[in-house]
């Protein structure tokens, strides 16, 4: 099923061969945005010079202007087209990643290397974005530096009021929650279903880096951007979850969900809130969330930045925000919330290539009741980044990947669209 939002007209499409058409999205985003992103990846490890002596002493310094090197090179391959490069910093995901080269390679018409422009864009940009940490990794002690967090951590703080509007909104919902009919139930869903889908917009890969907070109350806004849904299934995925509710004495006690996340700051609130509606409803009984290995497309959620996200909340001084925070980290200290991070999210395959090649993390979703894919990468790799006719299926663009029931949520920004 899809949730699926559009804010902005239609680019020309994203090729599946082996090159990237001129003009395209795809070849403005690795013409323009990859090496804007590159660049602001360098400066924040040069403005953070001061801190490295710090902590590292001369060793942090020699560390900062190594991945300086390695990134500006980077950088340059990237802009004149030079043939993509193995990996070389041995981490557990490398050898995937220099076997996919070879897929690639493949591929290619008349044996042509494998080259920025000249590879599908979903594996380039991708593989840009492994590269930044092999930037970091090649140089210790600065391995574990988030180059990301600055923008993340200013993203979610630009985002308090509409936070603290969400939050109470949900709080004073659940005040009442035992009067609420099925009907005024299935009302508050599609709210915070709809959140969540809007709260994608806030991506730091798209605006590539530049401030893109939630500012306006996001309940308020929904009935102005129900218009710009383009496929919406919210109805099947609440008969769904009614399904698996039950009724007491029944052994059917609420659905384990599983959302795949995407972005951190206000988007992971909006996932938050509707986790913490459906347990609260009843509706679920588990919510585990799936998140990245390490910092990914500039605003993707990590293990640290779920934990700092919850942890923020507690500490705000508004009382409902505070009292959302409270709740989620005992959701977390009961088992009733757990966060789950997998290499293949950091990959560049296709969701259909998981059950070969990422086999236990499509056997556990396999024990999901429900799976929410959050987000635009999400969705590109649900359906493989090409260029299908918007009226083919989303079952038949999905090529075999349905671990379990799933639902696309997602504010459109790539061109890839199928049909429901």
């Amino acid at each position: 099923e899809e949730v699926d939002g559009a804010l902005s007209p239609h680019h020309s499409l994203c090729d599946a061969g082996p090159h990237i058409i001129s003009q395209s999205f795809a070849y403005l985003t690795v013409r323009d945005r990859l090496p804007t992103i590159l660049t602001k990846v360098i400066d924040t490890i040069h403005r953070n010079k001061n801190s490295f002596f710090e902590e590292h002493g001369e060793e942090g310094v020699s560390a900062e202007k190594r991945a300086i090197s390695f990134l500006s090179k980077l950088r340059n391959e990237l802009q004149t087209d030079k043939p993509v490069l193995p990996l070389t910093d041995e981490a557990e995901d490398a050898a995937a990643w220099n076997e996919y080269i070879h897929r690639q390679q493949d591929l290619m018409e008349n044996k042509q290397p494998v080259s920025w422009f000249k590879s599908p864009w979903l594996y380039v940009e991708c593989y840009m974005y492994r590269r930044i940490q092999e930037a970091l990794w090649l140089n210790p002690p600065i391995c574990d530096f988030d180059v990301f967090k600055e923008a993340k951590t200013q993203s979610f703080f630009e985002s308090q009021q509409a936070t603290i509007s969400l939050c109470t909104y949900l709080r004073d919902l659940l005040t009442g929650v035992d009067k609420l009919t099925e009907n005024q139930l299935f009302d508050a869903f599609l709210k915070f279903l709809q959140v969540s889908l809007w709260g994608n917009k806030c991506d730091l890969s798209i605006s590539a880096g530049q401030d893109n907070s939630q500012k306006s109350s996001p309940i308020d806004s929904l009935a102005d951007l129900q218009r710009f849904i383009l496929v919406d299934d919210s109805d099947k995925v609440w008969s769904a979850l009614m399904a698996l509710q039950g009724s007491v004495g029944t052994e059917k006690s609420g659905a384990r969900v599983d959302i795949v996340l995407d972005n951190s700051g206000f988007e992971l609130v909006t996932d938050l809130v509707l986790a913490d509606f459906l347990i609260s409803v009843g509706q679920a009984k588990e919510v585990r969330f799936h998140g990245k290995c390490f910092p990914w497309f500039v605003s993707d959620v990590t293990k640290k930045d779920f934990h700092w996200t919850i942890s923020q909340t507690m500490a705000s001084n508004h009382r409902q925000m505070s009292a959302c925070g409270v709740q989620w980290k005992r959701f977390l200290k009961e088992g009733v919330w757990s966060y789950h991070d997998h290499q293949f999210w950091t990959l560049p395959n296709e969701f259909c290539d998981m059950r070969a090649d990422a086999a236990d993390l499509y056997s556990t979703l396999q024990a999901s009741d429900l799976i929410l894919f959050k987000g635009d990468l999400n969705y590109r790799k649900l359906t493989g980044d090409r260029d299908w006719e918007h009226t083919v299926p989303f079952g038949r663009a999905l090529r075999g990947f349905h671990p379990a029931p799933l639902c696309s949520l997602r504010t459109l920004k790539a061109n890839v669209q199928v049909e429901q």
